[in-house]
């Protein structure tokens, strides 16, 4: 049985040329505008929106000690820290953080804040431990970035839009929307006057008395400032917080 040898197809002259002129225009198009979507880090860095979860700051002079961002955090990475002025502030084990964000979300009085800085490095899991100094101020950073990429996408092509200059890691957040809360005792018969949320309060703006042969619990509204420390700690559950 014989073997068939295929032969060599002939293309025209024109063909050809066409053909590498048309490979040389991909070339020089991806010389200078590629369509590739990988970030060339560190020398350009992406850029990430304003509410990037990323290293997180504290605001010492925004923080009314109401312990929501330790109760809140699903990790166990909040503890909280005796201050010289006996009140307590939060520091962030950042080897257990998980970056949800919840002490952010959570805070009462926005003393917590995002930022888009991701790649802090440490020396050794020791170093992780952010003390509550060290959350006052953002790390040092090292940066080689020229500019910034943003991913666009179209119908049906993803690309990059390159920008020179660099995108500011720590961004202002944006207002907060306020709702000023105040406790209240939706239930003063099941009250049996333990004391537990005058223990509590950070702000004294609960006490308890007695009258006759019972204690009664007072809550001083202009005082409360809706933490919402005492609500949780309530055993009975009989306290809750209102919109002001």
């Amino acid at each position: 049985m014989g073997i068939k040898r295929l032969k060599m197809p002939e293309y025209k002259l024109g063909d050809k040329v066409r053909w590498h002129a048309a490979a040389l225009g991909t070339a020089f198009k991806e010389a200078f505008f590629p369509l590739t979507v990988t970030v060339q880090y560190p020398r350009e860095r992406r850029k990430f929106p304003d509410n990037f979860r990323g290293y997180i700051l504290f605001d010492i002079e925004k923080c009314i000690n109401c312990w929501q961002c330790a109760f809140v955090c699903p990790a166990n990475a909040i503890r909280m820290k005796e201050a010289p002025n006996k009140k307590y502030y939060p520091t962030i084990d950042y080897a257990k953080c998980i970056f949800c964000h919840f002490c952010v979300d959570s805070c009462v009085g926005g003393a917590l804040r995002a930022t888009k800085i991701h790649d802090v490095a440490y020396a050794d899991v020791d170093e992780m431990l952010a003390e509550t100094e060290q959350l006052m101020e953002p790390p040092e950073i090292l940066r080689e970035d020229k500019r910034y990429v943003e991913y666009v996408i179209e119908e049906d092509d993803v690309r990059l839009r390159r920008v020179k200059g660099q995108d500011y890691l720590v961004a202002e957040p944006p207002p907060r929307r306020e709702y000023p809360m105040v406790c209240v005792c939706e239930d003063p018969e099941s009250c049996t006057g333990c004391g537990t949320c005058a223990d509590v309060c950070e702000h004294y703006a609960i006490s308890i008395s007695i009258e006759g042969e019972y204690k009664v619990i007072r809550i001083d509204g202009e005082k409360c400032v809706g933490c919402g420390l005492c609500v949780k700690e309530c055993p009975l559950h009989v306290l809750k917080l209102v919109r002001r």
